[in-house]
C-alpha cells in the first residue's frame, strides 16, 4: 500500500468514526448524519491511488460488495492511441530564424544604401 493510499484510508477511516459519533447521539440529525458520513467513507476508500490506476488499465478490482454498482467501466473505452510520428514534417526551426536574420541585415543595407542616395544636406 502506497503512501497516498494510507492516506486516503486514514480520512476514510476518520470519516467512519465521525459516522460512529454521530450514531450514537441518537437523534434524527445524527442518523442521517451517520448514513451519509459511511456512505462517504466508503466511497473515499474507492478513491485510493492505486485502483484508480488499476481501473485505468482496465484491471478493475473484483473484490466489490455484492449489490453495489461499479465506479468505474471494466474496461478502457477509448482505442489505443496511435504513436505520433517524430518530426513535424516542416523546417527545421533553426533555419527559420537563420533566414529570418539574413532578410533582416539584407532589409538594412537596402534602407542604409537607400538613405545615402538622397542625402539631407
Amino acid at each position: 500500500m502506497t503512501k497516498a493510499d494510507q492516506l486516503v484510508e486514514r480520512g476514510a477511516a476518520r470519516l467512519q468514526k465521525l459516522a460512529r459519533r454521530a450514531a450514537a447521539r441518537g437523534d434524527g440529525v445524527g442518523e442521517w448524519l451517520a448514513e451519509e458520513l459511511a456512505q462517504d467513507a466508503a466511497f473515499l476508500r474507492k478513491l485510493k491511488p492505486s485502483l484508480i490506476a488499476a481501473r485505468a488499465r482496465g484491471q478493475a478490482p473484483t473484490n466489490a460488495e455484492p449489490g453495489s454498482a461499479p465506479v468505474a467501466p471494466q474496461a478502457p473505452q477509448l482505442p489505443k492511441r496511435q504513436k505520433r510520428r517524430k518530426g513535424g514534417g516542416g523546417p527545421a526551426p533553426i533555419l527559420i530564424v537563420g533566414i529570418a536574420l539574413a532578410t533582416g541585415i539584407v532589409l538594412a543595407k537596402v534602407i542604409d544604401w537607400r538613405g545615402h542616395a538622397h542625402p539631407r544636406d
